[in-house]
């Protein structure tokens, strides 16, 4: 037997009863709220069932970990069987605040008794709180709200073309390139793959949409040659790349990008999909910077796990736009939007973002004690709550043995770095649980080294 299913076979009764606390947590809430919850049947309930079913009606777009989640409270996920797992991925760093959040519960629930959903012909008056509020936090001037992160580096796109057409209107070609570096990640869809450098995202596609060039993140020089020959519509750029393996840019890089941008009138966006809205410990990633951008793109923990995106701009850039040139069905919904309100009075409380930079660091130096020594970890890195554990053999097999154990991580880079991105409530004695976990699960990199 394993070292991790005696685990699970040690603490069976434990973890059903957590289980079962957290399940009738959330009961209790929406009993508050006036809310019937019907509980599933989970004696009834089989992961083997659940995923067979599953493989039979979904197209095959993900690689699946077999694992089927029923609840969640706090920073804790629970499957089918009751089995307790600490989750450092809170949905690919969505759920800010967690499972079961009560206010965000509250805020989501009352909205909809109200208004779930009028479509953006009409205003409504969480949408206007919402745009208001990111825009008194932000260099930003309007908002244009979307459904995902993909989805708000398209408008994105779009938005930087429609500036220059409309910044040379004597032009027959004006700038309609763009830039974008290796690592990024900044969506699916056929614009946002485009800006996407992993071949494998682009090439099944191809033709994608042409006239991106990739180059090396932080290098200087290249791009401001590249920016120079007046060609380039808008540079995109993560001032913390996660998807690409948690790296952050340095000073003079984006600074070298700002003043570029602006001699040669191309727009610099900052896409702050995985590393905005209080993850490093900053509201947003570019204010330990300084540096702003002229457009930036958010999504991801902004509803606390619902699906919303934002595209926020300059008054320059929006003058650029006119009625008619991008739109949205469901985008800034009512309901999304409250739930956003609710994060961001959450994340803007005071000393939240301060506990976020002091768990971070303590979650990092422990991570260095603990896992630095080892022969196959090259580096402890990142900032806040987004780190990245550097190894220089897959990381799959390390991710698979912590889930085993009860922790939920994420791979990002070529496969060879794990990535932490754990709800921003997370307590310290939890961050010490996680990293005593993944110390334990250290010796299956040798096994890996060895295949």
């Amino acid at each position: 037997m394993s070292y991790s299913s005696s685990i699970f076979l040690n603490n069976t009764l434990y973890l059903r009863r957590s289980f079962n606390n957290a399940r009738s947590s959330g009961i209790r809430i929406a009993a508050c709220l006036n809310v019937e919850v019907q509980a599933p049947d989970l004696n009834s309930i089989k992961s083997k069932e659940v995923m067979e079913e599953s493989n039979k009606v979904f197209v095959g777009t993900y690689a699946r970990v077999p694992l089927v989640l029923s609840s969640g409270k706090g920073c804790k996920l629970y499957d089918v069987e009751g089995r307790e797992y600490l989750d450092l991925t809170s949905g690919i760093a969505v759920n800010a605040l967690g499972h079961g959040d009560p206010d965000w519960i509250k805020a989501v629930t009352q909205q909809a008794h109200i208004l779930t959903h009028v479509s953006n012909l009409y205003y409504t008056l969480p949408q206007l709180e919402l745009a208001k509020r990111l825009i008194a936090s932000s260099f930003a001037d309007r908002v244009f709200f979307s459904n995902s992160g993909t989805e708000a580096n398209e408008a994105a796109i779009k938005f930087a073309r429609k500036f220059q057409r409309f910044s040379h209107p004597d032009e027959k070609q004006p700038p309609v390139e763009f830039i974008a570096f290796s690592n990024c990640f900044h969506g699916r869809t056929m614009g946002a793959v485009a800006l996407t450098s992993k071949e494998h995202y682009r090439s099944p596609f191809e033709p994608v949409m042409p006239g991106v060039t990739f180059l090396e993140y932080g290098n200087i020089q290249a791009a401001k040659e590249l920016i120079e020959s007046g060609k380039i519509a808008a540079v995109f750029v993560e001032p913390i790349q996660g998807e690409g393996g948690i790296y952050s840019a340095t000073q003079e890089f984006l600074q070298a990008l700002r003043t570029a941008c602006d001699s040669a009138g191309s727009l610099l966006v900052f896409d702050e999909v995985q590393c905005g809205l209080g993850r490093t410990g900053h509201l947003w990633a570019h204010e330990a910077y300084g540096i702003h951008p002229d457009i930036m793109t958010l999504a991801k923990p902004l509803a606390g796990g619902l699906p919303i995106g934002a595209v926020l701009v300059t008054e320059r850039v929006a003058a650029a736009i006119n009625y008619g040139d991008h739109g949205s069905t469901f985008a800034g919904g009512p309901l999304v939007c409250n739930a956003a309100v609710a994060v961001l009075d959450k994340i803007s409380g005071p000393g939240f973002l301060a506990s976020v930079t002091k768990k971070g660091q303590y979650f990092k130096e422990l991570l260095v004690k603990k896992l630095g020594g080892n022969l196959h970890v090259r580096e402890v890195r990142g900032v806040g709550l987004i780190i990245g554990v550097d190894l220089n053999v897959p990381a799959s097999p390390l991710v698979e043995a912590c889930q085993q154990s009860g922790l939920l991580v994420l791979t990002a880079g070529k496969g060879n770095v794990v990535r932490l991105v754990p709800p921003l409530t997370i307590t310290e004695q939890e961050l010490e649980h996680a990293a005593e976990i993944l110390f334990n699960c250290l010796p299956v990199l040798d096994k890996t080294a060895k295949n």
